[in-house]
């Protein structure tokens, strides 16, 4: 049997042993790819549990983002007279592209924040790295990313607007949210095992991140100076605006969108870190 990033293996008597590791160790990334059909069995079972019985079903992905894009569009467009920062692109279409973006990121959290304690009855019976279960939350939300995508080319198209050439970076952008949505989920899932007020705070904080987060408004009406790098400092700054950047040509984060980057890589890293150094309780403690 393969070895463990955080498990000693032995045999003994014709039995494999795995026996704990102590302090840090290493992320061992090469045994996630051994368990890729079990990651893909995983991400499949959440799209389906997430749809079966639903009344609305797929409809739900479409309905979500659009009625809250209308919502967005009456109260801070055509009351508070926020505007998209370019007069080529309506606040409809500027909204939309930022909900595309956000409700994928918001979604992971919610699911993957609560993956392992939902995820109980693995945990204690077989092993497995436990990176699979709130990976696989994440990624059972490109099915509704990719519905929303196509209702916002919809959108695009009926109001006259044509996908840029810079388009074919969007998957990198798409890349970008993937990884920052598993850096965080990483940190609120193993913390939830250890805390289970976790599961509480994280529809708070979703709800807070967002207003933090220029989907309601563009970047540039942010005050230059030490507010809007503390705003770059979040990741999803630097992935909304490249979405934007991509899909609809307006100016290119600049140097914001290299500090988001950074600090996407910095929580993936230091929540792999953490995750690793924390799963060897999470049977113990779930």
């Amino acid at each position: 049997m393969r070895r463990s990033g955080t498990e000693g293996v032995s045999t003994a008597g014709g039995f494999v042993v795995y026996e704990r590791r102590r302090g840090w160790v290493a992320l061992d990334l090469r045994e996630l790819w051994s368990y890729r059909e079990l990651l893909y069995f995983l991400t499949w079972r959440d799209i389906l549990v997430r749809y079966k019985q639903a009344v609305l079903g797929v409809a739900w992905a479409v309905l979500q983002p659009f009625l809250t894009m209308i919502v967005f569009t009456v109260v801070f467009n055509r009351l508070l007279n926020v505007e998209s920062g370019d007069s080529r692109v309506p606040y409809e279409v500027f909204s939309f592209s930022g909900l595309l973006a956000w409700q994928f990121f918001a979604g992971a959290l919610t699911r993957s924040g609560v993956s392992l304690v939902g995820n109980s009855n693995l945990l204690t019976k077989v092993y497995f790295p436990r990176l699979v279960i709130p990976l696989s939350a994440v990624l059972a939300g490109l099915v509704d990313f990719v519905i929303s995508f196509v209702i916002l080319l919809v959108l695009m198209a009926a109001y006259g607007i044509a996908p840029t050439w810079q388009t074919v970076f969007l998957p990198l952008f798409v890349l970008l949210a993937i990884v920052s949505a598993l850096a965080v989920s990483l940190w609120l899932s193993a913390l939830n095992v250890l805390y289970r007020d976790v599961q509480y705070v994280i529809p708070f904080l979703v709800q807070l991140w967002m207003f933090v987060s220029p989907v309601i408004y563009p970047i540039d009406e942010i005050q230059a100076g030490a507010l809007r790098i503390a705003f770059s400092l979040n990741p999803m700054t630097g992935v909304i605006g490249g979405f934007r950047w991509a899909l609809l040509g307006q100016q290119f984060p600049g140097r914001y969108m290299w500090i988001s980057i950074a600090m996407a890589v910095a929580l993936l890293l230091g929540g792999l870190f953490y995750f690793r150094r924390m799963e060897r309780v999470f049977a113990d403690v779930v």
